[in-house]
């Protein structure tokens, strides 16, 4: 059945898109000045004072204009998925979607990551000084690595860890040990896990956004998933990692809520457990654990004993690493005198709290800058009779959820600097607000916003290539 919309509505319609268009290009614009602004202060503040400790800010990073062997591949992915990409995700069948969205993500970062070449773009990443890789051979046994890991945090200490490793609880650096006890050794290998795994995070974020808004909205959203600025600092970190984790743990959890099965609910918080100890930082996933508990109210209060297998999963990895004497709370104490005993305790606060969010633009692009946009006027604008809004509304504040850690990160002061990288499982549930901006635009419209999602699909693609192509990112 065709509504006929009253006259008042008509006109609503045909004025409210392009309202809704200049909307976002005024919330595009507000990104691009932000981040301008922090390039020009950051420039003047370094060059004048040599506190920011980077080199080309808000970025860590170096100004070095360069081709590579990825580059061909990477412009072919990227006008590939920007000519297919909407048409697809539309057309093919979901269980088809999702292994296309994962193999795009990974062509795309693995594209990225050699414009610098094989050696540096992806082998040599970890295996600096500050990384994980650094340290295998004092893994020996692993449990007296365990209990002595406190010993090591700060700087003074005898054998203190590289920054990275100090910076973190041990099981992101034990991820790498056993890669090396399997036989996959080096930082080739190393820099394939985290590529390959942590482009699942993208999958992760369309299953959870399908099982708790609805699937036209996971559609929208995969292609600016797949062809994500992030793609550049994704490959290769181990936060790619640690996103993929994250975002597994957020996405069993909505399957458990949605789908009432206790077995998803254990395995979501065994993967909560195991990402708090692998960043610190991401004890901030707990607000999206509990907007999507809050979300998936009705399947819990149809099933209550969801909540213990959900426990139970979650005490798992705390309860291993205790055993085995490491006290996450000890080393996060530790943690924070290392880090004001280096650049954290000279970078200026009051450029960094808001030049982090320059970064965020960065990695998440401009769309998501309108996208963003979009989901507050959902939030503020919610009419129940609309078709599609409860969805809207759903999705609009799961995306809120993970701009709110991102802000509570920020105003911690522990995030001064290299969030571009530090983010990235944040910057992953920020993207699906991409999906706005492929809905109709208007009351009763009928476009489908086909045409701005391939323009701003172009504007993510050339933003993560001209960032890999004219700076040479490092951490």
């Amino acid at each position: 059945m065709i509504r006929t919309l009253p006259s008042t509505e008509r006109g609503a319609a045909r004025s409210g898109a392009p309202r809704g268009r200049s909307r976002d290009l005024y919330a595009a614009g507000a990104a691009v000045l932000l981040v301008t602004t922090a390039v020009l202060v950051g420039r003047h503040i370094q060059g004048t004072r040599r506190t920011l400790f980077v080199n080309w800010p808000p970025l860590l990073a170096s100004w070095e204009p360069h081709l590579g062997p990825g580059t061909p591949v990477a412009v072919l992915v990227a006008i590939a998925a920007v000519a297919y990409g909407p048409s697809l995700a539309a057309r093919l069948p979901w269980r088809a979607l999702l292994p296309l969205t994962w193999g795009t993500a990974m062509a795309w970062t693995y594209s990225l990551a050699l414009i610098d070449g094989w050696q540096r773009g992806i082998a040599a990443r970890l295996t600096t000084r500050h990384e994980y890789l650094q340290v295998i051979d004092r893994f020996h046994d692993i449990p007296a690595a365990l209990r002595g890991f406190t010993q090591h945090i700060l700087l003074g200490s005898p054998d203190n860890w590289p920054a990275h490793v100090a910076a973190h609880p041990p099981a992101s650096t034990l991820t790498f040990v056993l890669l090396d006890r399997v036989g996959l050794r080096g930082g080739g290998w190393a820099g394939v896990w985290c590529i390959t795994v942590g482009a699942t995070a993208c999958v992760a974020v369309l299953v959870t956004v399908r099982a708790l808004a609805d699937e036209s909205l996971a559609r929208g959203a995969a292609p600016f998933l797949a062809l994500a600025p992030a793609a550049v600092w994704m490959g290769t970190s181990a936060d790619a990692y640690f996103a993929a984790v994250a975002a597994w743990a957020v996405a069993l959890l909505a399957l458990a809520v949605t789908g009432r099965s206790p077995w998803w609910a254990g395995a979501s918080g065994l993967l909560l457990g195991l990402t708090c100890y692998l960043s610190y930082g991401l004890t901030l996933v707990a607000l999206m654990a509990a907007t999507v508990l809050v979300l998936g109210r009705p399947g819990i209060r149809g099933r209550p004993a969801l909540l213990v297998p959900l426990i139970a999963g979650l005490a798992v990895v705390p309860t291993v690493f205790t055993l085995a004497g490491f006290s996450w709370w000890e080393a996060y104490q530790l943690l924070v005198t290392r880090y004001y005993q280096g650049a954290g305790g000279v970078r200026p606060y009051g450029y960094w709290v808001w030049a982090n969010l320059a970064c965020s633009v960065l990695i998440t692009g401009l769309a998501t800058a309108a996208g963003l946009r979009r989901a507050g006027a959902v939030l503020v604008r919610r009419r129940g009779d609309v078709p599609g809004q409860a969805a809207e509304a759903r999705l609009a504040l799961l995306v809120s959820a993970a701009l709110l850690a991102l802000l509570v990160a920020d105003v911690s002061g522990m995030s001064k600097a290299e969030t571009e990288r530090i983010w990235l499982p944040f910057a992953m549930w920020l993207l699906p607000a991409c999906a706005f901006l492929t809905r109709p635009q208007a009351l009763g419209s009928t476009r489908t916003g086909g045409a701005s999602a391939h323009a701003w699909l172009t504007a993510q693609a050339l933003l993560a290539l001209l960032l890999n192509h004219l700076l040479l990112t490092g951490w």
